[in-house]
C-alpha cells in the first residue's frame, strides 16, 4: 500500500514579486543598530561646539549640569535637553539621528568593497559630528579631523595589503596630500576670505578616500563641493540672509561633495 506524498512546506512568498517578509525582518535590525552610534555623535559635537579658543565643554551652558557617556541620557538622546533644566545641548533634536540612519542606508545600498566600506565609514564617524560643530561656530577641531584621516590612511593601507596593492594607496595619500594643500594655500594666500586649515585638514580623510578610485574623483568631489557650496550662498545672498562679506562654513559640503563622489565611484 503506496503512503501519499508527504506535504510540502509552505512558503510565504511576498506578493509583489520579492522576498519573502521574515528576510526583511532579518536584515533590518542590523542597519538600525547603527543608532547606537548617535549618543556619541552627539557627544562628540557638544564637546566641541565651542567657539575657538574656548576648552572642550563638559556640562550645560545654562546649569552646569554634567554630560558625558557615564550618564547619556536625556541630554545624548533625541531630545538633546539638559536633565537639570531642559536647555538644548548640542545638536537639534533628532538631527543626529536621522543622519546616521541616512549614512547608514546609502552606504547599505551601495555596498562597496568590504576594505572602502571600513574606511569610509571610519571617516565618516568622525565628519559627521564635524558637520554640526562647522555649521554651529565655524570650527573643524584637530580632536576630530586628525584621528579620521589617520584611521583612513591605516584602512586603507590595510586593504591594500589584504590585496588591492600598493598603487591605490599612495595614489590616495598624493590625492589626499594635495588636496590639503590646495586648501591650505588659499589660507595663506587670501585669509579669511580663502578656506580655514581645518577644511586641510579634513581633506586629509577626504582625499584619501576618494584619491583611492583614481585622479580625477579627487577633481570631481572638490567640483561637487565648490557647486553645492556656491548654489547655497546664492540661495543666501538673493533672500538676504547673508552679505557678500558674510563666511560660510565650508566643512558640510566638503563631506556630501566627498560623498556625492564615492557614490559615483562605487
Amino acid at each position: 500500500m503506496s503512503r501519499p506524498p508527504a506535504a510540502s512546506p509552505v512558503r510565504h512568498e511576498n506578493p509583489l514579486g520579492g522576498p519573502p517578509p521574515e528576510r526583511f525582518r532579518l536584515r533590518w535590525p542590523r542597519p538600525l543598530a547603527v543608532l547606537a552610534l548617535a549618543p556619541l555623535l552627539r557627544y562628540a559635537v557638544a564637546r566641541h561646539a565651542v567657539p575657538p579658543g574656548t576648552a572642550r565643554r563638559s556640562g550645560c551652558d545654562a546649569c552646569g549640569t554634567p554630560i558625558g557617556l557615564a550618564r547619556p541620557w536625556p541630554a545624548l538622546g533625541p531630545r538633546a535637553r539638559c536633565g537639570g533644566c531642559a536647555a538644548r545641548v548640542g545638536a537639534p533634536p533628532g538631527t543626529a539621528e536621522l543622519t546616521v540612519a541616512a549614512v547608514a542606508l546609502v552606504l547599505l545600498l551601495a555596498r562597496p568593497p568590504a576594505g572602502e566600506l571600513i574606511a569610509t565609514a571610519w571617516w565618516l564617524a568622525f565628519a559627521v559630528p564635524l558637520v554640526f560643530v562647522d555649521v554651529a561656530v565655524h570650527r573643524l577641531p584637530d580632536r576630530l579631523t586628525l584621528p579620521a584621516a589617520a584611521g583612513t590612511w591605516l584602512l586603507l593601507g590595510l586593504t591594500a595589503l589584504a590585496g588591492a596593492g600598493a598603487a591605490p594607496w599612495l595614489r590616495a595619500i598624493a590625492a589626499a596630500l594635495g588636496l590639503a594643500l590646495f586648501f591650505a594655500t588659499t589660507t595663506l594666500l587670501l585669509g579669511a576670505r580663502g578656506f580655514g586649515i581645518g577644511d586641510a585638514k579634513l581633506a586629509l580623510g577626504a582625499g584619501a578616500l576618494l584619491g583611492w578610485y583614481g585622479w580625477t574623483v579627487p577633481v570631481l568631489g572638490l567640483l561637487l563641493a565648490l557647486t553645492l557650496s556656491g548654489l547655497v550662498a546664492l540661495g543666501l545672498l538673493v533672500t538676504r540672509r547673508a552679505a557678500w562679506s558674510s563666511h560660510l562654513p565650508f566643512g558640510p559640503y566638503l563631506v556630501l561633495g566627498t560623498l556625492a563622489a564615492l557614490l559615483l565611484a562605487w
